[in-house]
């Protein structure tokens, strides 16, 4: 298994549009087609207004297959229109479990 971490810093003041958005456009197609959503989550201490959400895959093949299928949904298109100008900052990181990892 690899773990996609994904990091977006929403522009400040903007995080209840952009968690409204994702409710309302993105979290259900985006669960349907990548599958493995181990966790969303917002900071609260450190660099603020930060999204964090983490999902897993058996490959890299298999992410680059999810996500090409997601980017052809016209609902995630939609999704996108609303959810780009809020945010600043885009990261993105693949993780590998080391073999004690409660993950794997």
């Amino acid at each position: 298994m690899i773990v996609e971490e994904r990091v977006y810093r929403i522009k400040p003041g903007k995080m209840p549009e952009m968690l409204k958005a994702y409710q309302e456009l993105g979290l259900e197609i985006q669960k349907e087609k990548l599958g493995n959503l181990i966790g969303y989550f917002q900071t609260e201490i450190g660099g603020l207004n930060s999204l964090v959400h983490l999902w897993g895959y058996s490959s890299l093949d298999d992410r680059q297959r999810r996500r090409s299928e997601l980017a052809r949904e016209p609902q995630w298109q939609r999704y996108l229109e609303v959810s780009t100008p809020l945010i600043d900052t885009m990261d993105n990181r693949i993780l590998v479990p080391t073999d004690f990892s409660p993950i794997r």
